[in-house]
């Protein structure tokens, strides 16, 4: 099929030739044909000497205007292809993480810019966030369906990206008949998640490694793990012999999954869950000087776009020191970030101020990122968005 030419401006070419992903829209020459295109549609990219630059989607109404799925000039972007990409990232995912529950496609880490699936065993979730990649959900889904053969597959597609793209935010059943409720197997724990209504795509496998972290150091500690979600954190602690776990989330689907996990695991005698602002507890535990072994704090993020990133650091820095005031003397805090645009050297400034604040001390033992399910391309360190930090408080 012949495959609509792009072209790119003279000497804009060399990053995205480097091996950079994205093209953004001053570099693209604008001229009618290019405007006139349907958001997403699969093309060629050409730099000013008409030498190939790859085949990819391109959307003239966004600022990242191209992306690149493939280097080869030639390449047919059809279900065969999308198959050879979902085995690949198979083999990655199979390498690293014993059952299947894990992010099988992680975007541009995985050539599939905006594409992002989650695996729940034999239910997949799904998030599309491109035009591009919306016109070839259909090509992706038949691909997907004959590598796996998926009882479920949801469609998260409720993301603020879609928005920029000119797509509809909604979540919708793709395959199958789910309940929504699935098991999601970790680390040795049975764990719940709601496909259809929870949260992103219904579990966070980013912090797998560091949910593993924490157990390793809970053996008889009191727990206070604050933005719990459905239990990650707080119920790897109790299996590995925590005394207690305190819960906290302002959700209650997601603090009922945790309570169902806690049953279904024996845990639920040492575990509670406490429906709250964060904030709010955080004030009214440090005022009663209860303290904690162990602190987890991994809040939504703070920073959804550049604009929040004064504000942000702000929000970081008092959940940092309310956090630091109800650990104990000796016990360590661990306190996350999943906003892109606050930079880990940012972060663990805010996170000091607040432990200044605080009137403590310590040391950090750890620096922290997303599981190795969540692989970053080289040329977007941006999207290595998770970023942790294990301290201990004197």
């Amino acid at each position: 099929m012949k495959l609509p030419l792009i072209r790119v401006h003279a000497a804009r070419h060399k990053r995205v030739a480097g091996g950079h992903p994205w093209l953004f829209s001053n570099e693209i020459v604008m001229d009618a044909a290019a405007k006139a295109l349907a958001a997403g549609s699969l093309v060629k990219f050409q730099a000013h000497d008409s030498s190939p630059l790859g085949i990819g989607t391109f959307n003239s109404h966004t600022l990242i205007a191209g992306r690149i799925l493939s280097r080869e000039p030639l390449a047919l972007i059809d279900e065969a292809w999308f198959a050879a990409r979902f085995r690949s990232a198979l083999a990655l995912r199979e390498a690293v993480i014993v059952e299947p529950f894990y992010r099988l496609i992680h975007a541009e880490a995985d050539g599939l810019g905006g594409l992002v699936i989650d695996r729940f065993g034999d239910h997949f979730s799904v998030q599309v966030n491109t035009a591009g990649m919306a016109r070839l959900w259909p090509k992706a889904m038949a691909a997907l369906i004959d590598v796996f053969h998926p009882q479920s597959i949801i469609l998260h597609n409720d993301s603020a990206s879609r928005a920029l793209e000119g797509l509809p935010c909604e979540v919708s059943v793709a395959l199958g008949d789910p309940s929504g409720v699935v098991e999601v197997k970790e680390n040795g724990l049975t764990y719940f998640a709601d496909l259809v209504q929870g949260q992103k795509t219904g579990w966070y496998f980013d912090q797998r490694d560091n949910h593993a972290l924490i157990a390793r150091m809970a053996k008889g500690k009191s727990v206070l793990d604050l933005y719990c979600h459905a239990g990650g954190f707080g119920l790897a602690a109790a299996l590995a012999g925590a005394v207690s776990v305190v819960g906290v989330d302002s959700s209650a689907p997601a603090l009922a999954l945790a309570e169902k996990a806690a049953t279904h695991n024996d845990l639920a005698t040492r575990c509670s869950w406490i429906k709250a602002d964060v904030f709010e507890v955080l004030e009214k535990r440090a005022q009663a000087k209860e303290r904690f072994d162990i602190v987890i704090a991994d809040p939504p993020p703070f920073v959804k776009s550049k604009k929040d990133v004064a504000a942000g650091a702000r929000g970081y820095r008092k959940l940092a020191k309310l956090s630091a005031s109800v650990t104990a003397q000796g016990g360590v805090l661990f306190i996350a970030s999943c906003s892109h645009n606050m930079d880990m050297a940012t972060f663990t400034q805010e996170v000091a101020r607040g432990l200044y604040e605080a009137k403590r001390s310590g040391a950090i033992l750890y620096t922290c990122g997303a599981a190795p399910d969540h692989p970053v391309h080289p040329h977007l360190p941006e999207s290595a968005y998770l970023k942790g930090l294990l301290i201990r408080l004197d």
